[in-house]
């Protein structure tokens, strides 16, 4: 909301990162449980406060191209696939007390990029396009688009939380664990550079659908499939969809749904609503049916219901362009 009343994003997102790299470094200090949650609750604030408006400065600057976003957003892929590796090896080397420190180094640098942000030009703010956004929001279109986002991300919580654990019990190596997850980022690489194609080819209500929908799939074919590298191999292409094609699709329908005054709230609705009430929903539901790997099974075949719920809820929205 100050991010579009004030239409400065960029000072928000700078403050964001400095008050987010703050909160993280008390961990230094932080011994007892109830200091450690809350000084990454309050991290958590700040850093999701600040990834709406990241998105919308991106969006502006490369004025709403969903081809070249799509290139951009790769790099967080690769961000990934590089953290991953360096934090294991230096916590391996150091100990898990290293952990406080990499996070540290790396919101330093968060912030420090952020400094060497331009600022973009928008739109004036009049009070017709800052005011209230509760009629974009009641659109049956949104209604329909942010309910299937919100399964979607609740069926992730067996496969964030505990997909590495379900291997390791599968008496999988941990190399081979590695490998199998950094599959799943690499396809989403290779679908982020081409998204282009598909935004020309494909209209965004499709690529929703189908992206919800062969998430469905891969949940359903795990437990069916676990016991063979090479299944569990081309379900972890399928993230591509999962996670690439959604994350695109679903950034230009807010582009195109919200004013571009509205950018800002509607990207942290979303982002907040979606990702956070969807994951926290999912990860309470899965914590209660893993059962120490027990219900891992009932738990990949409850998530892929959400995900199927989704596909057909998703199905029923209105297949129309949005103006801005």
């Amino acid at each position: 909301m100050l991010a579009d009343k004030t239409g400065k994003p960029l000072l928000i997102i700078q403050l964001g990162a400095f008050l987010a790299l703050l909160s993280f470094a008390v961990l230094y200090w932080s011994t007892g449980f109830w200091s450690i949650s809350f000084c990454l609750a309050l991290f958590t604030l700040f850093w999701t406060a600040i990834l709406p408006q990241l998105e919308v400065h991106t969006l502006t600057s490369l004025r709403h191209s969903n081809k070249i976003y799509a290139r951009v957003r790769l790099w967080g892929s690769l961000g990934f696939i590089v953290l991953a590796v360096l934090a294991g090896e230096t916590m391996s080397a150091l100990g898990y007390q290293s952990f406080t420190t990499l996070g540290v180094v790396i919101l330093v640098l968060l912030f420090l990029s952020t400094l060497q942000l331009k600022p973009v030009k928008l739109v004036e703010h009049d009070s017709t396009s800052c005011g209230p956004i509760s009629s974009k929001l009641l659109d049956m279109r949104f209604i329909c688009f942010f309910t299937a986002g919100l399964l979607l991300q609740l069926s992730f919580a067996p496969y964030y939380g505990f997909f590495a654990l379900y291997l390791r019990d599968l008496h999988y190596s941990g190399l081979t664990i590695g490998l199998i997850i950094s599959l799943g980022v690499v396809a989403e690489i290779v679908a982020f550079i081409y998204m282009g194609k598909l935004f020309k080819y494909f209209s965004l209500k499709t690529l929703l659908v189908f992206s919800i929908g062969i998430t469905a799939l891969r949940w359903f074919l795990i437990p069916a499939v676990s016991d063979s590298i090479l299944w569990l191999s081309l379900i972890q292409l399928g993230h591509a969809a999962s996670f690439a094609i959604y994350h695109s699709a679903s950034m230009s329908f807010i582009s195109q749904h919200f004013t571009k005054a509205q950018q800002s709230r509607g990207q942290g609705i979303y982002l907040g609503g979606v990702y956070g009430v969807g994951g926290a929903i999912g990860a309470y539901i899965t914590g209660f049916l893993w059962l120490d790997g027990v219900g891992a099974n009932n738990s990949f075949m409850v998530a892929g219901a959400s995900a199927l719920l989704g596909t057909f809820i998703m199905i029923l929205s209105k297949n129309r362009q949005v103006a801005t």
